[in-house]
Order: structure tokens, then C-alpha cells, then sequence
């Protein structure tokens, strides 16, 4: 799997012109899924996010996580983080098909919610717009292949 994670103050999703989801503080996630990916991947990555220290403490040194600053998650699907950029035109064949990638991406959002986090989502494959005020910045890139 692969993670843009961005720190954000907000960000909301929109689809057809109707917010479908939205967060305040917390973190935007653009979530890739691979053709070799598992639940036990989706849960790994998920743990790896919510477990993140990125916020400000008192001394603003990036030391909190999702949990200790009451922050949420939106989840948006992001098939295009498999991109093959070998050539000007990307070819998007490294990533997941749907029957495998849609269980997944479910599998990554549940796995945050049941440890008590709100969960604001896109819809998988709708043409979405996707709004946030990034906090910092802070974006973090993860890719399961690689740890």
C-alpha cells in the first residue's frame, strides 16, 4: 500500500457537487492499494498512520499523535500513487484491481475506527475534489514495500 499522509487544520471531499465527507484537525489520506496487498497490510499501515507523532506539544516539537489531539482521518482512494511515470503518459497497471483494492481500503478505514478514531471518506473510483487547509506542512509518504 501506498500513503500521502498530510497533516491538515481541515479537509473535506466532495462528489457531484455534495461534501461526502470532512474532518478538522487530523490527517488527509490518500490511500493507494497494490496488487500484493493484504488486511494484515491494510491493518499494519493503518496502526503505522494513527500511531504518527507529527503534532505539536506544548514546546512545538512534533511529538503527539492522532489520538492525543482528538484528531480525525479522511480517507480518500488514490489508485494513481501506483503510477508507472517511466514514460510522459502514466500507466496506472501496478495498481490493484477493484475487487481486491475496494476491500482493502474498507479493511484500512475499519481498522481506524475500531481504535476509536472518526473516519470521513471519498467514494472509491466517483470523480472527487478534494479540499484542505494543510498545518505546517507536514506530508508524509508511505509505502509498504519499502519498510
Amino acid at each position: 500500500m501506498r500513503a500521502v499522509v498530510t497533516r491538515v487544520d481541515r479537509a473535506s471531499v466532495t462528489i457531484e457537487g455534495r461534501i461526502n465527507g470532512q474532518i478538522g484537525r487530523g490527517f488527509l489520506v490518500l490511500l493507494g492499494v497494490g496488487p500484493n496487498d493484504t488486511e494484515d497490510t491494510a491493518r499494519k499501515l493503518a496502526d503505522k498512520i494513527c500511531n504518527l507523532r507529527v503534532f505539536e506539544d506544548e514546546n512545538e516539537k512534533m511529538n503527539l499523535n492522532l489520538e492525543q489531539v482528538g484528531g480525525s482521518l479522511l480517507v480518500v482512494s488514490q489508485f494513481t500513487l501506483y503510477a508507472d511515470t517511466s514514460s510522459r503518459r502514466p500507466g496506472f497497471s501496478g495498481a490493484a484491481k477493484p475487487d481486491l483494492a475496494i476491500p482493502l481500503y474498507e479493511t484500512f478505514m475499519d481498522h481506524c475506527r475500531s481504535r476509536g478514531f472518526t473516519v470521513e471518506h471519498g467514494e472509491f473510483g466517483a470523480k472527487m475534489e478534494v479540499d484542505s487547509l494543510n498545518h505546517g506542512p507536514v506530508t508524509i509518504l508511505f509505502d509498504t514495500d519499502q519498510t
